[in-house]
């Protein structure tokens, strides 16, 4: 690490207070000439490079290290005084001689014992300020020594165990032994795991079952900055690989937020300090102080970092920085923490400077507080004091509103469920009909009926919210369907301690999971294969539509730089379910019109299939390579080409590539053209389709392709064309009315783009096509009739027949051609081929059919509470209005088809 040196630097001032007011680099000046000559003259990185190369000629590792101690410490001092090098400049050069003192004690121990070995097999995790390159001017480090027992070098005799141990004996007597050189670094070993009984070093896989297993919350949040710093750092950097899961969750932990909390309380409460600044104040544990602002911090981060990488930093600032970027905090906030913290460590530093004791506290004594304060270039301790009063103030104040939120939202108090008469006289009170057997029901949960509630801790967590749980269900629209969908989902789930977590913490969530349980049955299932779905909820973002498909492709392909293909299909399956599941809660909330609530589940399916397809192309060249000028370019059509899915929606896709189907590929198991696509075409289908460890994704139907089920799964562009013009059915260029190119590159998709309007736009024999087009109508109607009257979808005078019209026009006329069904609509409109009132009536179904796959999957009618939502919905004042506004609208659709075709239709 390279110091920068800053114009305005005063290094005359610096050594002047330096030799005035810190007995510690005073001697430190007067041991190193050649180092103060350097400073002198304010060369700043000239004195950096003079402190590492001061213990060259030493003849052991101890004093060589101890050395370039001393003079890195004087160096980094007189330039932190004296303006030249800021924080992060200090902190990382210190950091950095950790980690390099580490490394080199930890290969002398083991040539100690084994002279002519290569160090292997030994390794040291930095937590804490060490781990995030943040180390203070007298800072202990707080390693986690591991060892691999194949591979670490011991004498014959030796057993690896013992051999370890001896290891991390030499390392501690290299670090931490005071000769007339002082010391390297204070070596604090208490957060190996179960420090009171484990020896000092660990072996790898014995840790990772620690951490995979028996962690305390704790042990997360110092692994938040956690980084692989000495000896074999490879094998240092797989171990935090393979315990990421259980640093950084998928699902949001209140557990470990509350154990912030209290620890928070603990250490306000036991640092016996004033609580404000002045003589004996506590820059580290004091209120406002260094620990808030990191807490602050990681606060946010252990709530947050398993869903968003981005979070996943080590440094203070960094992470406060990135909040403020994802919207989790104010900017505002950030920026007034990151100046804030950089001015208490700053101070810290100059406590420790006096005498390179590790202090937080402001010295009791008023002289000694002003010397401190002279030290900063302060004129006296009073004005020290009123700066850190105003920024302790600032900070408390943000940190005691995190914690208050937490608080506040988590006020339910963990007292014990009422059971028996009891509780069957709360259900009664509550509105439920036959509270004696529901209570009875509910005692059973509890009797291993249920799994979730199987342990002492699912128990303790499930009654903290037992009761505001009842009152949100009588609360909602339909409470005993809630109670039972509920007990559906808990014996769906290994384990709800989380979820009953959240809700205690978050109880606004009760009221919303009880009108989702009572009226949106996918929804309700949703949840019963995976609880974390309610985790997104706690950000009002979630309320937001989804942005455009380049966003939400970055946000589905984000995830860890070592991911494999396996993980890949995992976060994209997160990450869509909880988009779905997002859009479906606004949808039952009447958040946003059904209308956007499709388009929306649109975008999501497109960005999914990108990413998915991006990957499963980059896993398949590593076998096959690829084909010159070829590349896969896919078609939605449907739903899916006209841009508005339902939660209910298969994906109707073709595969099409680009290129000379004679080619090969040029990779280790060369294939050719077709044979390369096709099997490219059916991984991807495999990728978007077949369930994985975090469920399912979406059905892809591909029966439009040409030839249907007979032919290939992905043919070259040329031969498509060829079939659409010379052999495509009817029904087949109507379908590609509503075609949309959804994946491929460029130039790929204008080719494609260009044969879909050529063939859309063919002259045509107008009576040979409206006898084509009734024909397959009659036919559909015949082998596919509506469920019942709510099926706007299939139920004459509905949106199929809505279609049938649009496409029928737009072959006839060339006109409307778009592949969304609104703007066709209102294309055939302009063209004066259609009325407005057939835009109308589509609006109207087609909000319904958007609502109702979730509010109504069955076709039937729903509960009556639901139908008040799905009347909501399509703007209706209620469940009258609206079945009158579907009749008018199939009326309407009718109407026009007797203008269009000559025919009438029957509507019920």
């Amino acid at each position: 690490m390279t110091a920068a040196t800053t114009p305005a630097a005063d290094w005359t001032g610096a050594l002047a207070r330096a030799r005035a007011h810190a007995p510690y680099l005073a001697t430190g000046l007067d041991r190193l000439p050649g180092l103060e000559a350097l400073l002198a003259a304010g060369d700043g990185n000239g004195a950096l490079g003079w402190a590492k190369a001061a213990g060259a000629d030493c003849d052991s590792v101890g004093s060589a290290l101890r050395r370039e101690k001393l003079a890195l410490a004087v160096a980094l001092a007189v330039g932190d005084l004296a303006g030249a090098f800021p924080l992060l400049t200090v902190t990382g050069e210190l950091s950095a001689f950790a980690d390099r003192s580490l490394d080199a004690a930890i290969a002398d121990a083991i040539r100690r014992r084994v002279p002519d070995a290569e160090p292997a097999g030994f390794l040291a995790l930095a937590l804490g300020k060490h781990g995030a390159q943040e180390l203070n001017y007298s800072s202990d480090i707080d390693p986690i020594l591991l060892y691999d027992p194949a591979l670490l070098p011991r004498r014959e005799r030796d057993e690896p165990g013992e051999a370890a141990q001896r290891v991390a004996r030499a390392l501690m007597e290299t670090m931490s032994h005071v000769t007339h050189d002082g010391y390297v670094f204070r070596v604090d070993l208490r957060l190996r795991p179960a420090s009171e009984v484990s020896p000092l070093a660990i072996p790898i896989e014995a840790a990772l079952s620690h951490y995979e297993s028996s962690a305390l919350a704790w042990e997360r949040a110092a692994f938040i900055r956690a980084r692989a710093c000495a000896g074999d750092v490879a094998a240092g950097e797989a171990f935090l690989a393979a315990i990421r899961p259980f640093v950084w969750r998928k699902s949001l932990d209140f557990g470990a937020i509350a154990e912030i909390g209290r620890l928070t309380g603990r250490i306000r409460a036991s640092h016996g300090g004033p609580m404000v600044p002045g003589p004996g104040f506590d820059l580290k544990k004091g209120r406002g102080g260094i620990r808030e602002v990191e807490f602050f911090a990681q606060t946010h981060q252990l709530i947050h970092g398993g869903r968003q990488p981005a979070l996943r930093l080590r440094g203070t600032r960094a992470t406060l920085d990135a909040l403020a970027e994802v919207g989790l905090i104010d900017p505002a906030d950030a920026a007034l923490l990151g100046e804030s913290y950089d001015r208490l460590r700053q101070v810290e530093h100059r406590l420790q400077m006096v005498a390179d004791q590790q202090t937080h506290k402001l010295p009791l004594d008023p002289a000694a507080l002003d010397n401190v304060a002279q030290l900063d270039g302060l004129p006296d301790g009073a004005a020290l004091v009123a700066e850190l009063t105003a920024i302790t103030e600032e900070v408390g104040r943000r940190y005691d509103r995190l914690i208050a939120q937490h608080a506040q939202e988590g006020t339910v108090v963990a007292v014990a469920a009422p059971a028996g008469e009891a509780l069957a006289g709360e259900l009664q009170r509550l509105g439920f009909a036959d509270p004696a057997a529901l209570a009875a029901r509910i005692a059973s949960w509890r009797d291993g009926k249920l799994r979730a509630l199987r342990t002492e801790a699912a128990r303790a967590a499930y009654d903290a919210i037992q009761g505001p749980l009842l009152t949100a269900f009588a609360a909602s629209p339909e409470p005993e369907r809630a109670l039972l969908r509920w007990e559906e989902l808990l014996g769906n789930l290994p384990s709800a301690v989380n979820l009953f977590r959240l809700l205690e913490a978050r109880p606004a969530l009760l009221e919303l999971l009880a009108r989702i349980l009572s009226l949106a049955p996918p929804l309700a299932d949703a949840l019963a294969r995976r609880a974390d779905l309610l985790d997104p909820l706690i950000d009002a973002s979630a309320f937001d539509l989804p942005g455009d498909v380049p966003t939400l492709v970055a946000e589905f392909a984000r995830g860890e730089t070592d991911d494999d293909y396996q993980q890949v299909l995992d976060r994209v399956r997160r990450r869509v379910g909880e988009r779905r599941f997002a859009l479906g809660v606004q949808l039952v909330e009447g958040a946003r019109d059904p209308m956007e609530i499709g388009q929306g589940l649109a975008r999501v399916a497109e960005a999914a299939l990108a990413v998915l397809a991006d990957a499963t192309i980059a896993e398949f060249e590593r076998a096959h390579g690829r084909i010159a000028g070829g590349q896969l370019v896919t078609l939605g059509l449907g739903r899916m080409g006209g841009g508005a899915l339902t939660h209910a929606s298969d994906l109707d896709l073709v595969f099409l590539f680009t290129g000379d189907h004679a080619s090969e590929s040029d990779g280790r198991r060369p294939l050719g053209a077709t044979l390369y696509f096709n099997r490219l075409a059916q991984r991807i289908t495999a990728a978007l389709s077949v369930p994985t460890a975090e469920g399912a994704l979406y059905e892809v139907d591909t029966r439009l392709r040409p030839s249907g089920d007979q032919g290939p799964l992905a043919v070259s562009l040329g031969s498509f064309e060829r079939y659409q013009r010379e052999q495509a059915w009817t029904w087949e260029h109507m379908a590609l009315a509503r075609a949309r190119v959804v994946y491929g590159p460029p130039e790929g998709r204008a080719a494609l783009e260009r044969i879909v309007r050529d063939v859309l736009t063919l002259k045509r024999d107008p009576d040979k096509l409206r006898g084509e087009v009734l024909e397959m109508r009659a036919r559909m109607a015949e082998h596919k009739p509506a469920k019942s009257a709510l099926d706007v979808k299939l139920a004459r005078g509905g949106l199929v027949d809505v279609e049938f019209i649009a496409h029928y026009l737009q072959l006839r006329d060339g006109a409307g051609l778009a592949p969304s069904i609104p703007a066709a609509l209102a294309g055939l409109e302009e063209a004066g081929l259609v009325p407005s009132s057939l835009r109308a009536a589509h609006g109207v179904l087609g909000r319904f059919l958007i609502a109702a796959r979730l509010l109504a999957p069955d076709a039937e009618t729903p509960p009556p509470a639901a139908r008040d939502v799905l009347a909501r919905a399509c703007g209706c004042p209620g469940w009258d209005a609206l079945l009158e506004a579907l009749a008018q609208s199939r009326r309407a659709v009718a109407a026009v088809w007797q203008a269009t075709f000559g025919e009438t239709l029957e509507i019920e």
